[in-house]
């Protein structure tokens, strides 16, 4: 096995991403607290990623509700403009449109992720998620803001260890996707990591599975209501009502109650706009939310 994974794709083969109209990429920007940079640089792909961790959670409270959603990438920037998230693939694609109409050489990859340690690794042939790459000055960066509590900056496509805040990352050759990548989280992240395809891909790789990932109980999507925040020292998860925080070497763990202290920990701790839910909408998802986790608890006393 060489030391790194194959070189992710030739100039020729590369995939043009979604880019977004000039207007949508100016409210974008704003979104994100970011000036428009003058030109595609690595100083500038680090901050967008930066304020994209930041400012927009991973989130599935549509999921949870039910609401029709898709994996376009246009669509799923009007979503962060309207100050929501969203799973991997969306927040990925709202990015990776945004970084290809400032003129960064964006590729799309399928990756298969690895739920847990005691779980075995996965091929991108199952519900894949969406890994970016930007090529930028002949060197490859890993460009994922869909992980939640995943990378705080870019990452190069080369063999080795990035800390980030409290998370230390690896990457090396994937064992079961011939010359692809191997993405290992941090053991206390919210998956063991995830091995990556060298080929190209697009939406359609991650439409035809957006149906089962929002529907099917066996989805992780649909079986708890899962809202990820990153930031230059940690991480805020919460799951179900169980909110915790991960920084430095400790992690503190908080039960939310109550749907008032609920959703104000969403709009709060993770920014999200949710004028978008009327009263019933919020009814709802609460009583979704808290009887799952009564559920969860009843299980762990079991």
């Amino acid at each position: 096995m060489p030391s790194t994974g194959a070189p992710i794709a030739s100039p020729a083969a590369r995939t043009s991403a979604t880019a977004l109209a000039p207007d949508r990429v100016a409210a974008y920007l704003r979104r994100l607290g970011v000036e428009r940079p003058a030109r595609p640089t690595l100083p500038a792909l680090r901050a967008l990623h930066r304020a994209h961790v930041e400012r927009v959670p991973y989130e599935t409270l549509d999921v949870q509700l039910g609401r029709p959603t898709t994996v376009n990438p246009l669509d799923s920037a009007e979503r962060v403009l309207r100050g929501r998230g969203g799973y991997c693939v969306q927040l990925n694609g709202a990015f990776t449109a945004l970084l290809t109409a400032l003129g960064y050489d964006v590729t799309w990859h399928r990756a298969g992720v690895q739920g847990s340690a005691a779980a075995p690794p996965s091929s991108a042939d199952h519900a894949p998620h969406l890994a970016p790459t930007v090529t930028l000055d002949g060197e490859v960066w890993l460009t994922d803001v869909g992980l939640g509590d995943g990378l705080y900056e870019p990452v190069p496509l080369t063999a080795g260890e990035h800390t980030q805040g409290p998370f230390t990352f690896r990457l090396g050759p994937s064992q079961v996707e011939p010359g692809g990548w191997r993405f290992d989280h941090d053991p206390r992240g919210a998956i063991a990591g995830m091995d990556i395809e060298t080929e190209p891909a697009d939406e359609d790789d991650f439409a035809r599975w957006h149906g089962y990932l929002c529907t099917s109980p066996e989805s992780r999507l649909v079986r708890a209501a899962v809202v990820m925040r990153r930031d230059a020292v940690g991480a805020d998860c919460l799951t179900g009502c169980v909110l915790r925080r991960i920084e430095g070497t400790g992690r503190s763990v908080r039960e939310l109650t109550g749907a008032d202290e609920w959703f104000g920990v969403l709009e709060d701790v993770f920014g999200l706009d949710l004028t978008d839910l009327d009263p019933a909408e919020r009814a709802a998802l609460w009583t979704k939310v808290r009887t799952a986790h009564e559920a969860w608890r009843a299980a762990r006393a079991r």
